[in-house]
């Protein structure tokens, strides 16, 4: 009867501020932090962190502030971040088995669908994972075909240079497709043309998925897709560059499907083929037309950006340091000489060569918050409880850069790798890659052509500057650490 009497005597600001009231009291019990939930800082009403900075800087601040193990909320999902060398190594290594599942990231589902290798889970994700591997490290000829791969492309890579006859150039997309020409010869069996103007297009459109997807209105739609999923934004921009690159894809598998020989098997592709015919009676397994085109997408993806994105600023660091650039040379010209290419062989003997480029991985810090991972079960990480399902982030930055474990973190220091008698010396805080069950399925064939390509193009040239043009270490940050676009000079030695 009091509440019947009290609805009647209520008019529309009333009903406006109960309202108000009871969607604030339902956001409270929808996300109430279960007991002895990692930290973080407060979250607005019904939006969470959402503006709180996802880069790697402002997760080292939230670090400092909260510790370790701290959380941020994003809509109604709570996300747990690991920081430093000593905690992430407890979450990918010591409880390898807790955070090994991917969540669905929704400004890529519409596209990965939670198949091939990055985003799938489980019985799909093993064999689809063990299946790349084994092609990857062994096919045609193993470690030997991927190698004269490299050789055979820095030639082209270093040709293309010259042609550029000392004049200034943007190197961006010149390295890009030299690179994802490696994975394309293990994938397609053969390599594009640097003036093939629809591989170029490939490129930029991913290039460009890949930084908009970092965008803060894209992480906006993975905190509220169904809000945004008909607005325009740049996660439109994400999708429809994913389904153009598909297109491109799809024409490259049905050429195969129409000159394909199972006795015969040339690539990647001809091999998933012959699998698919094999495991029809297992459909788990995912061996399916539209598995092979996610698992190809992943492929060059995985192959491709970080690789050449990691290139790019080790040009970019022998422009700022020139006295490291000659060292770096002379080592290369008492080692290789002139008259051959390298080859993985040469790595032992070239301790600062190999010392260097390690810190340029480092120090390019390309997937500074790594790539989202879930808790598979409950568990504990820090003293903290974290629940089945919880999405994790491990900050690969805040290993790289962690002051506990490399003398002078923010500084571009090869002696880092380097023992007091100037050997190389591998570090554990040496995470680019990633660690435990989901580190980066093409970490070996990275390394490769890290090496390969880096050595190549500094015992054929030496790199410089365009005058008044010195460009900035201040990368962009987005889903990755890129340079900032550069032009430079590059003069035959």
């Amino acid at each position: 009867m009091i509440f019947h009497t009290l609805f009647e005597c209520m008019d529309f600001t009333g009903w406006l501020l109960f309202s108000i009231l009871l969607l604030l009291l339902t956001d409270v019990i929808i996300n109430w932090k279960p007991r002895n939930f990692p930290p973080g800082p407060w979250a607005l009403p019904f939006l969470g962190n959402v503006f709180t900075g996802g880069d790697f800087k402002s997760m080292e601040k939230l670090a400092q502030k909260h510790g370790p193990v701290f959380s941020l909320r994003r809509g109604n999902e709570r996300m747990v971040f690991i920081s430093g060398y000593k905690m992430v190594k407890e979450a990918l290594v010591n409880q390898l088995d807790s955070f090994v599942d991917r969540p669905i990231i929704p400004i890529f589902h519409p596209i990965f669908k939670g198949l091939g290798i990055a985003m799938s889970n489980g019985y799909l994700w093993k064999k689809q994972r063990k299946f790349a591997n084994a092609h990857l490290r062994y096919f045609g000829e193993g470690q030997k075909t991927l190698e004269k791969y490299i050789e055979v492309e820095s030639n082209y890579l270093c040709e293309a240079l010259k042609e550029v006859q000392g004049r200034p150039f943007n190197p961006h997309y010149t390295i890009t497709n030299a690179v994802s020409n490696i994975i394309c010869s293990v994938l397609f069996g053969h390599r594009f043309e640097y003036n093939d103007q629809s591989f170029r297009k490939f490129l930029e459109l991913d290039n460009e998925a890949i930084f908009l997807s970092g965008s803060f209105v894209s992480q906006l739609y993975d905190a509220f897709p169904g809000l945004l999923k008909y607005l325009p934004g740049p996660h439109q921009t994400v999708h429809s560059n994913y389904k153009e690159i598909l297109t491109f894809l799809k024409k490259e598998i049905k050429k195969h499907q129409e000159e394909v020989n199972p006795d015969d098997p040339r690539d990647y592709i001809d091999v998933y083929l012959a699998e698919m015919e094999k495991t029809t009676e297992d459909p788990q397994a995912g061996f399916n037309a539209d598995g092979l085109l996610v698992c190809i997408l992943d492929l060059i993806e995985a192959g491709t950006e970080t690789t050449a994105t990691t290139l790019r600023w080790g040009l970019l660091f022998m422009m700022h340091y020139p006295e490291i650039q000659d060292k770096v040379q002379a080592e290369i010209d008492r080692v290789i000489g002139q008259s051959r290419p390298p080859t993985m062989a040469d790595r032992p003997n070239l301790p600062y060569t190999d010392a260097i480029i390690h810190e340029i991985q480092r120090m390019g810090n390309i997937l500074p918050n790594g790539f989202p991972k879930m808790a598979n079960k409950d568990t504990t990480l820090g003293g903290y409880f974290i629940p089945k399902g919880t999405v994790i982030n491990t900050i690969l930055s805040s290993v790289l850069f962690d002051k506990n474990e490399w003398a002078t973190p923010h500084t571009f220091n090869p002696e880092h790798f380097l023992d007091s008698e100037g050997r190389f010396r591998r570090r554990d805080a040496f995470l680019p890659f990633s660690a435990g069950k989901r580190v980066c399925l093409g970490e070996h064939l990275a390394r490769m052509e890290l090496f390969l390509f880096f050595t190549s193009l500094l015992q054929h040239f030496t790199f410089s500057a365009v005058p008044g043009e010195m460009p900035s270490l201040e990368g962009v940050v987005s889903f990755t650490h890129s340079p900032q676009k550069f032009r430079m000079l590059a003069v035959p030695r």
